[in-house]
């Protein structure tokens, strides 16, 4: 009689194997149904730094809709504050920004960095000047992006204890390039904004002067998970960065 109970049993194990097997197969199924309904209809909202929008995005937006014609996107081209707000607010997924925003909140991982260049108009004389310092640049007017600017920040921080001769400070790459072409300054920004300086006329220069290097961070929410639609965006631009 014993045997026969630990026969049953054994089967009973056995059942109970197949039982759990096919409840998680069940289990995966539908997560992967879920998965595939957020991807058809999903949303995602990221935050980023205007140059990485205007320069870099598209390219990364235009596989993403090609994979995910159905999720609804939303960009905040905002500066790195900004950025970081709308992230802690729940406005956003995620952001790319220069700031390191470690909180009990929010984690920060290195995206990619970012060096600086020099842009002139081509008949300035550092245009063909073979090497260039930190002091090459003091003698000449500046157009700046404002205070607030992660742009500034570095600049005003690489230049220290010295100042640099500003002209004029202004919110938009695109007015610096303006400003730059018509020859009433020479400006210096970062790698990922050259795409604005592309232009007959205007000269730039790479600038690897010690620290002046900016470092691009991706911030999310600590303790809450990104939505399928937001992972795939999120894996899509680590992927391309």
């Amino acid at each position: 009689e014993m045997g026969t109970v630990e026969l049953l049993t054994r089967e009973g194990e056995r059942f109970l194997q197949s039982a759990l097997r096919i409840q998680a197969e069940l289990q995966a199924c539908a997560k992967a149904m879920r998965d595939t309904a957020q991807l058809a209809q999903g949303q995602v909202a990221v935050a980023l730094l205007p140059s990485l929008a205007a320069g870099w995005l598209p390219g990364v937006l235009q596989q993403f809709v090609g994979r995910y014609p159905g999720v609804e996107l939303a960009v905040l081209d905002v500066l790195s504050e900004p950025c970081i707000a709308a992230v802690a607010h729940g406005e956003a997924d995620f952001a790319l920004a220069a700031i390191r925003a470690d909180t009990p909140d929010l984690q920060a991982e290195p995206f990619c960095s970012d060096d600086f260049h020099l842009v002139c108009r081509a008949d300035h004389p550092l245009a063909s000047q073979a090497q260039i310092a930190l002091q090459d640049l003091l003698p000449w007017p500046f157009v700046h992006l404002a205070r607030h600017s992660s742009v500034r920040q570095y600049l005003d921080a690489a230049f220290f204890p010295q100042t640099m001769r500003t002209l004029v400070e202004v919110e938009q790459l695109a007015t610096v390039m303006g400003l730059v072409h018509a020859g009433l300054g020479i400006s210096v920004v970062p790698a990922l904004s050259l795409f604005h300086f592309d232009k007959p006329g205007l000269v730039t220069r790479a600038l690897p002067l010690p620290g002046l290097e900016r470092q691009i961070y991706l911030v999310r929410r600590r303790e809450r998970s990104l939505s399928v639609a937001a992972q795939a965006l999120y894996g899509l631009m680590q992927e391309l960065r």
